[in-house]
């Protein structure tokens, strides 16, 4: 057991009387076994609107899954007291996975326990724009990061359970979105909508332009950089931009579904504590008390907007 997986368990106990708790999977590893959970709170009826919310897919990159239980504490808390959050809730839904890949976490890696990077696995390749042969994903061995997987087109038990979940929890509703939250890359906080495996459009960019100018309107003095995460590279694999185009090949454009990723700059977290660099999870998580504090403090905002901008839909969800 570690100490993100007790965390969870305790929100889990604590928001079980508002949630639908499932067990997806069980992953072995060396005579340990480590559930994936997916909660999801709200309405029964699939075809509300759903936001998901997914943390912890890089287990060295802790934060994610900690602000989502946070999140759901916060919100356990709401639903003992507030009856407009018990009314949200009635019509629509939030779905998540807080912690998925539970042994990368416990072994603090950014890997599975088979030496796979989950964000490398799916069965996206990537253009030849900005990419690069190590960081895009490769097939060369897991003693290096970035490892895909020696065979093509075999998926990983954190991978297929994430996508399982995905497309029974988002793709029933007409608009949905998701965030799934990483760290450790630049001086700033991003917020990436697709693609990463090429430059070009994906199929909801304009709607995403959309939600882009909504948040810049809505909070005009946000901390994100908002742009394409092939802006900055592509790679293989993301299951992410799989989810997107069968969701599109599927709907043939009749429903929308936006994947984000927010990538939360920890670089600034280095310099401003630099004895960081000697830990490697110092790295990817903010150390310092009152850091930590701080990012509960300003990324719960985001969490709750998009959550909004979902439920009403309509303002941006139009090409």
């Amino acid at each position: 057991m570690f100490n993100e997986q007790q965390e969870l368990d305790q929100v889990i106990e604590k928001i079980k009387p508002f949630a639908q708790i499932k067990t997806l999977s069980e992953v072995k590893y060396k005579g340990e076994t480590f559930p994936i959970y997916g909660i999801v709170i709200g309405s029964k009826e699939k075809t509300c609107p759903s936001f998901g919310l997914f943390g912890g897919v890089h287990g060295l990159e802790k934060i994610g899954s900690r602000l989502i239980i946070n999140y759901l504490d916060y919100l356990a808390d709401q639903l003992t007291w507030n009856p407009k959050t018990k009314e949200q809730y009635d019509s629509n839904r939030l779905v998540c996975i807080p912690i998925v890949n539970p042994v990368g976490m416990y072994l603090g890696r950014r890997s599975n326990g088979n030496g796979v990077d989950i964000i490398r696995n799916g069965p996206t390749l990537a253009g030849t724009e900005k990419g690069k042969i190590l960081v895009s994903g490769h097939r060369q061995g897991p003693w290096l990061p970035w490892f895909r997987g020696f065979d093509e087109g075999v998926l990983e038990l954190e991978t297929e359970t994430l996508i399982q979940f995905v497309k029974e929890e988002l793709f029933s509703c007409d608009v949905s979105q998701s965030l799934d939250i990483h760290s450790g890359f630049g001086w700033v906080d991003r917020l990436w909508y697709p693609y990463s495996k090429t430059t070009e459009k994906f199929p909801y960019f304009y709607q995403a332009m959309n939600m882009k100018g909504l948040i810049d309107k809505s909070v005009p003095y946000h901390m994100y950089k908002i742009e394409a995460q092939s802006d900055s590279y592509t790679i293989n694999g993301d299951p992410w931009d799989y989810l997107l185009d069968y969701h599109y090949n599927e709907f043939n454009n009749k429903k929308v579904y936006i994947p984000w990723t927010m990538e939360i700059g920890s670089w600034i977290w280095v310099k401003k504590n630099p004895r960081q660099i000697f830990n490697l999870n110092g790295i990817f998580n903010p150390i310092k008390p009152h850091r930590f504090k701080r990012v509960m403090r300003r990324h719960r905002y985001l969490l709750d907007f998009m959550q909004q901008s979902t439920i009403y839909h309509k303002t941006w969800s139009t090409a």
